[in-house]
């Protein structure tokens, strides 16, 4: 026997040992893991390369172990009981594929995805933009349209765009799946562009409303839409800082907005300019969109495996676009195009994943971001501070969180900036209950009152802010990822909306001490949620991470 042979049945003894032998499957693994799928495999030499498919289908192996013996405690569980609590399993085979899984590659040239995901943003630019574009001219709206003083009117203005997202938000995975990201992108600045428009040239409230609704459904499109395909054209070593963009974009949207609003109270009609400057970015968007590559990930589920292919190789370039494909046909299922029911989503094995999604959204609404966005002006009134200060220094902390957050992202992780951000959030709430006592001196009031809403922008954008958008389609599978995200960001929408329809009145009713309590209370449930369910994914390809949640039949 040579000695070539004599190693390789070496290897193949230490392999069988590794695991029970009634686990291995090593002619499937091998063609999996042959050389010729794995660039980076080509240029070992032989006795490099069997170590490498040993360590590779070692992990295999564990995963596939790990997955047989814990299938009771499995986060996909179909037994009644749903004992979800613990996420540690996740997390260690996440681990093992990292450690575990040599790849031998250079990471790819992030240049290449760059300016896709950044005409990918502009939806979300759109979007923050819209949100605070009735922030500073509202009173200014409602002399000119004749509803001043009538506070329900005026938070239907607000929230009515929220109840159109809603529509959009619902319809948006079907959208996505069915014509592709791009023309949902493209879909998505159609109703922004006429909305906009009818809102800037009406004379009266119903006028105002429908111009509202119809941006609100243009809306509730884009931003489900624009964390699906950042996430799937995104290499992965950055796919965490490409996900902050989507942040500061909103929070530019927002700035650009506060800013544009400023002349308002001294330009008659300048609240109609607001509107109109909004389809500008909106027309760059739909025409942008034509030029930008359409996600591998949505073709090769509709079977078009050689435009996957050539999309791959402009987003990463053709030394990686193999591997790339060969990562898709591993995790493909066979059952990508088989449609996806609302009640699989809500009661079947993927039910617990869009429970944390779901949850997500609806704590990060309910920790109160919007009414701070929604009505930092009228607050900061009351608080003495003129509000277009107030305006510029709530978008520069939330520029600066974003920007903070983008370096962080693949450094610290999604859960660590998740859990430390609603513990700063809730901190920042309680400062601001604090100065709505009669404890401290007016002096006191005004710091505690404007310091804790700042810091508490500033802590929102560190991580509540972006993580979710990112976090949630890195951990849905791709066969319902995108119905998952309009399922979940729904939820976000439903909260949104009764937040801005009732802040005003709560406040009235209720008093900032105890509104603030139960907004600091919201965001410690949070930090608690998040302790408990959510597993960390930076620096894994989506496949890996379908891997390891959702073992391989």
């Amino acid at each position: 026997m040579s000695v070539k042979e004599r190693r390789r049945r070496d290897l193949d003894h230490r392999s069988q040992r590794w695991v029970p032998t009634v686990l291995l499957n090593t002619a499937e693994t091998d063609t999996c893991l042959h050389p010729s799928h794995s660039p980076s495999l080509v240029s070992l030499s032989p006795y490099q390369t069997e170590d490498r498919l040993l360590r590779t289908r070692q992990v295999k192996y564990w995963l596939m172990w790990v997955g047989h013996h814990r299938e009771n405690s499995s986060m996909y569980k179909r037994t009644p009981s749903r004992d979800y609590s613990n996420m540690d399993s996740v997390e260690e085979n996440l681990d093992i594929l990292d450690n575990g899984l040599d790849k031998g590659t250079s990471n790819p040239s992030w240049k290449l995805s760059l300016p896709h995901v950044i005409v990918a943003t502009i939806s979300s630019f759109l979007f923050g933009y819209h949100l605070g574009v009735v922030n500073e001219p509202l009173e200014s709206i409602s002399v000119d349209l004749g509803f001043h003083g009538n506070t329900m009117a005026e938070g239907l203005v607000v929230s009515i765009c929220l109840g159109g997202a809603l529509i959009g938000c619902l319809l948006s995975g079907w959208i996505a799946d069915g014509v592709g990201r791009r023309r949902t992108f493209q879909l998505c600045a159609l109703p922004m562009i006429i909305g906009a428009s009818m809102s800037a040239a009406t004379n009266n409230l119903f006028g105002m409303l429908v111009g509202r609704l119809f941006v609100g459904t243009g809306l509730g499109l884009g931003p489900p839409i624009a964390s699906l395909y950042v996430t799937e054209v995104s290499p992965a070593f950055v796919r965490g800082t490409y996900g902050a963009f989507i942040q500061i974009a909103t929070c530019l949207g927002l700035m650009a907005a506060l800013f544009i609003g400023i002349p308002v109270k001294e330009i008659s009609g300048w609240w109609r300019v607001c509107f109109w400057v909004s389809t500008i970015p909106a027309a760059i968007l739909a025409v942008a969109m034509v030029f930008c590559a359409e996600s591998p990930h949505w073709l090769y589920k509709q079977g078009r495996t050689a435009e996957a292919e050539a999309e791959f190789e402009r987003l990463l370039g053709v030394s990686e676009a193999k591997f790339a494909m060969s990562e898709l046909s591993k995790v493909d299922r066979g059952d990508d195009n088989d449609s996806v029911k609302l009640s699989e989503l809500l009661h079947g094995r993927h039910s617990r994943v869009v429970f944390i999604g779901s949850t997500l959204f609806a704590l990060q609404q309910l920790s109160g971001i919007n009414a701070v966005f929604y009505f930092s002006s009228t607050v900061f009134k009351s608080a003495g501070v003129p509000s277009d200060i107030a305006n510029v220094c709530i978008g520069i902390a939330n520029l600066a969180g974003s920007i903070i957050s983008m370096g962080l992202m693949d450094k610290l992780g999604r859960k660590v900036l998740l859990f430390w951000s609603f513990f700063g959030m809730a901190v920042a709430m309680m400062l601001q209950a604090t100065g709505a006592t009669s404890l401290v001196s007016k002096v006191g009031a005004l710091y505690f009152s404007v310091g804790g809403m700042l810091l508490f922008v500033l802590t929102f954008a560190l991580g509540a802010g972006p993580v979710p958008g990112l976090l949630l389609p890195e951990i849905f599978p791709s066969r319902i990822r995108a119905k998952a995200m309009a399922v979940c960001m729904s939820v976000h929408w439903v909260i949104n909306f009764f937040v801005g329809l009732l802040f005003l009145r709560l406040l009235e009713k209720l008093g900032p001490q105890l509104l603030y309590s139960m907004f600091a209370t919201f965001c410690i449930m949070a930090v608690i949620f998040v302790r408990r369910n959510v597993v960390e994914t930076k620096g894994k390809s989506l496949h890996e991470i379908e891997i390891a949640l959702l073992p391989q039949d």
